[in-house]
């Protein structure tokens, strides 16, 4: 089994960059660790609410 990542560009004010980056560093994790851990989160507790998504049913 092959791992294909994609590549997204994400825009936020430096505000946001700048707890983003103390975030990570409390959390021991890079940004893009970070981010990843968030948006996984996110997926889990959707999925918790709502069952799980479909990917068949999703265009790219």
């Amino acid at each position: 089994m092959t791992d294909k990542t994609k590549h997204i560009g994400l825009r936020c004010s430096e505000e946001v960059l700048k707890k983003l980056k103390y975030l990570s560093a409390y959390e021991g994790r890079s940004i893009n660790g970070e981010i990843l851990y968030l948006i996984n989160q996110a997926i889990r507790d959707f999925e918790s609410k709502n069952g799980t998504i479909s990917l068949d049913s999703n265009k790219d």
